[in-house]
């Protein structure tokens, strides 16, 4: 689990997330990961100064894919789930946040199976290189 405390972004993270926040993008990270572990992870990556929100489920008790966890974001940056555009590299977490009713791109950098859950991500890509085009943030 230590290693959750040194995580670095792929390549093209750091850019994207920048392009984003100055189309005037709120910008939040949702995980089941622990407040201290998200805190060195953005602390890591450099990632602190774009970023509107840090999400930990342990704010509700409960992990992801529980609806629960969704309903904190939309309760944070009070939105409604249609509004919030969902980025996810698991398969289970953007099925079950399009479930929820959140516009999701499902990140596949390694060509996972869909899984059979309720709900389908509205797109998938293998790199986030895309998503400012995707969301209208170009």
């Amino acid at each position: 689990m230590g290693l959750y405390f040194t995580l670095r972004p792929f390549p093209e993270v750091s850019d994207v997330l920048r392009r984003l926040k100055a189309a005037g993008l709120r910008l939040a990270v949702l995980s089941n990961g622990s407040p201290a572990m998200l805190d060195a992870a953005v602390k890591g990556a450099q990632l602190g100064d774009v970023l509107d929100a840090v999400l930990s489920v342990e704010e509700v008790g409960v992990f992801k894919p529980h609806p629960k966890v969704y309903q904190l974001a939309l309760d944070r940056l009070d939105l409604p789930a249609s509004a919030v555009s969902f980025q996810s590299s698991n398969a289970w977490d953007a099925h079950a946040a399009s479930a929820f009713g959140m516009r999701v791109i499902w990140c596949n950098r390694y060509g996972q199976r869909p899984e059979r859950l309720p709900g389908r991500p509205n797109r998938m890509v293998t790199s986030l290189a895309s998503l400012p085009d995707l969301v209208g943030a170009a």
